[in-house]
């Protein structure tokens, strides 16, 4: 029985956007659809100056726009969304997204339920696959993310660029790692304990990072597939190019020295340097294009090296306010994806799959 509406807690939907009004004015008209009483909608302008963006916004019920001077990446607008807003919960959104009536509902109640709960990501689905009647998983998330030891991410439904198809295997809400920034809920108090997103990793990883930081500090992260949002995908930056490549390497390093603990920190960074240096001769051998990537992987190691300062200050703010270990943090996670070289999920979780699994 869904509560009447004054007693049905605020959330707010954080849209940073950048450019694409048609795609944006799908995605709130999809919104608008949503069966939750109490949402509002703050569409972040990322310094875009698009001519028509305040009609589309006013267009749309419990819509709002705030306009940045300067595009901040996804990381600085959906900071600047949070300290905009006063809802109790949050949700971070790509522009790119459609979603089912219901998507909204199954979040909350999952959230109001368990308060130890820091975030939740619904099932993520292919909307190009969508549109073709088909359900499959979309690449930028799928049914949760999850990490390895050496930090390289995966998801339940995706494991490197093999993509499943949706028929079920994932519908029971389960602990995971992080939450994707296609659509990510969480609670406004656990965001500011843990100090927001990273605005030095502008887009690419900082919702990991967010959600790594909120598993250190004693709060879950789990998966809600009764509630489906679907994306578009690719839609900011081209996949595969040199800048989206440098994003993704220095800024999983970065999270890897914010908040890997004290005895495994050197092991792995040790490796992962290693592995850095693979990567860049891989991409150096795929011909057209790869002395960019091959320029990029050094780029963000350089980039690491030039703010080490910066990080080590925020990394003594982390680790001393942790309350779990990275043993039990990593307890079901596998060794390295990259090592491996895996490609199934049902071959990366122990017979049996996650420990903690609930209906």
């Amino acid at each position: 029985m869904i509560e009447p509406e004054r007693l049905r807690p605020a959330v707010d939907i954080i849209i940073p956007h950048f450019r694409g009004l048609e795609m944006l004015e799908r995605s709130l008209e999809s919104l608008e659809k949503t069966r939750y009483p109490s949402m509002g909608i703050i569409v972040v302008d990322n310094g875009g100056d698009q001519a028509g963006l305040v009609f589309l916004v006013k267009r749309f019920r419990n819509a709002r726009l705030l306009r940045l001077r300067e595009n901040k990446g996804y990381a600085g607008g959906c900071n600047e969304g949070l300290r905009f807003s006063s809802a109790e919960y949050l949700v971070f959104m790509n522009d790119d997204t459609e979603h089912d009536p219901f998507w909204l509902e199954h979040l909350v109640q999952s959230a109001e339920a368990d308060k130890g709960i820091g975030a939740l990501q619904p099932k993520i689905l292919s909307l190009k696959a969508w549109r073709k009647r088909q359900r499959v998983f979309d690449y930028a998330g799928a049914a949760g993310g999850m990490i390895d030891r050496f930090g390289y991410p995966w998801c339940l439904g995706r494991n490197f660029m093999r993509i499943e198809q949706d028929s079920g295997q994932f519908d029971k809400s389960q602990e995971i790692f992080w939450a994707s920034g296609v659509a990510l809920f969480a609670r406004r108090s656990v965001i500011e304990q843990v100090g927001g997103f990273d605005e030095r990793f502008f887009m690419h990883m900082e919702e990991i990072d967010l959600c790594w930081r909120m598993k250190l500090a004693g709060f879950s992260i789990r998966s809600q597939p009764l509630s489906v949002v679907f994306h578009e995908g690719a839609a900011s930056m081209p996949e595969g190019s040199a800048e989206k490549i440098f994003l993704n390497h220095r800024n999983n390093i970065t999270m890897l020295l914010k908040n890997r603990g004290a005895l495994s920190l050197l092991p792995v960074v040790s490796v992962r340097l290693f592995l850095e240096f693979a990567a860049a001769l891989f991409y150096l051998m795929q011909g057209s294009g790869g002395v960019k990537k091959f320029r990029a992987v050094f780029r963000a190691l350089r980039q690491n090296a030039q703010y080490l300062p910066e990080t080590l200050s925020k990394r003594k703010l982390i680790q001393g306010s942790r309350k779990i270990s990275d043993r039990e943090l990593f307890r079901d996670m596998p060794f390295s994806l990259f090592l491996r070289k895996l490609n199934q999920f049902t071959f990366l979780v122990r017979k049996g799959g996650p420990r903690r699994s609930y209906p």
